[in-house]
């Protein structure tokens, strides 16, 4: 009953998550699916000690799917991959509730570090496709990863994060509604800096050309004492 159980949850999630699926059937060709059923049985072995089979379990999901989740991973309910080729999530990965990831997402490590090496990502979270989050570290409740980033630090809970290397752009302290987690209403830093050299060149500009203003009014004040009455 309870394998039952989660395949209608997975079904469910699916559902609800994209768009394009049309009916309960198809849900069965999607990769998110058939990567979370193989990932439920190996993490399971993982547990249990049969590391071998669970990692066999483990690769031959990876074979269906191109979508790599270690065994020994701990992913909280709602968890969803969109399209997914290319999705790695390592060992020590530890993922909460109702969170999302894109094609090319890599849940890593640095190489660096022993023990809880990947890292922790919060509920609720959106991780666009291409972002890699690579480290021992969290990534607070409510957050956006933007496509292409590369996160290397902790990430405060409802935050927005683009660029490489990635950095906060946006910090409400209101949690992200389900329904706004698209890839596209993201800050873009770059504009964003653009905007404010030009905003800052043209009032230097218009400063200067105050003051060449005022110069002219002096030296023509100046030029005037100096004229002898006739």
């Amino acid at each position: 009953m309870s394998f039952i159980r989660n395949v209608m949850e997975e079904i469910a999630i699916v559902r609800e998550r994209d768009p394009a699926i049309h009916s309960s059937m198809e849900v069965f060709l999607y990769p998110s699916f058939k990567v979370m059923l193989h990932y439920r049985v190996a993490h399971k072995l993982y547990e249990k000690g049969h590391f071998f089979l669970a990692r066999w379990v483990s690769q031959r999901g990876v074979r269906k799917t191109g979508i790599e989740i270690h065994p020994g991973a701990r992913i909280g309910k709602g968890f969803f991959i969109d399209h997914g080729n290319g999705v790695i999530i390592g060992e020590t990965t530890i993922i909460g509730d109702n969170v999302t990831l894109y094609q090319g997402v890599t849940l890593g490590g640095t190489g660096k570090e022993h023990g809880k090496r990947h890292p922790t990502i919060g509920n609720n979270v959106m991780i666009s496709a291409g972002a890699k989050v690579l480290g021992s570290f969290t990534i607070g409740d409510n957050s956006k990863i933007g496509a292409g980033s590369v996160v290397l630090s902790e990430v405060p809970p409802n935050s927005t994060v683009v660029g490489v290397p990635g950095r906060v752009v946006k910090r409400n302290n209101m949690a992200l509604p389900q329904e706004s987690m698209n890839q596209t209403d993201l800050p873009d830093p770059v504009k964003e800096d653009i905007a404010g050299l030009q905003k800052a060149n043209s009032e230097l500009t218009n400063r200067l050309l105050e003051l060449e203003k005022e110069l002219r009014v002096l030296q023509r004040k100046e030029t005037d004492s100096n004229v002898k009455p006739q």
